[in-house]
């Protein structure tokens, strides 16, 4: 895991008029130190390690509400499942290995050219996008 920022947790919560608490700074925390999507089950492992009381529930309430507000995004994988990360991360794209379940972010300027290029030829605004590549990781493939 690595810190993707430094700034204060408690006035990002308040930014956007949510009470600061232990369980939502130990999420917004999470969320900033990891590298890759997150799952409800991840956080609620993280909880449980740093003795933060929040049961299920709140998790989901807590994860639902930061997106609501903008703070993290959802991505969906194709697992059956929503994985989090922080919306701070510039703009990126996946790589999921489907042998070990590995995921690896990606940035490539030619997102934006194909956003342009729908732009000026379709005359649609791309407000948000997705995109996954699915494959076999380096190490699975030796």
């Amino acid at each position: 895991m690595s810190i993707l920022s430094k700034h204060n947790c408690k006035d990002e919560l308040r930014n956007v008029t949510l009470k600061v608490t232990p369980a939502r700074l130990a999420v917004l925390k999470v969320l900033e130190q990891t590298d890759e999507p997150i799952d409800i089950a991840t956080i609620i492992g993280y909880l449980e390690e740093k003795d933060i009381k929040a049961d299920p529930a709140t998790v989901f309430r807590i994860i639902n509400s930061f997106t609501d507000k903008g703070i993290t995004k959802q991505i969906q994988l194709n697992e059956g499942k929503f994985r989090y990360e922080h919306s701070s991360k510039k703009d990126h794209h996946h790589l999921i290995c489907e042998n070990c379940g590995g995921i690896e972010d990606i940035s490539d300027t030619f997102i934006t050219d194909i956003e342009d290029n729908i732009k000026r030829n379709k005359k649609f605004l791309v407000k948000r996008h997705s995109i996954e590549f699915f494959g076999v990781c380096t190490q699975c493939q030796r």
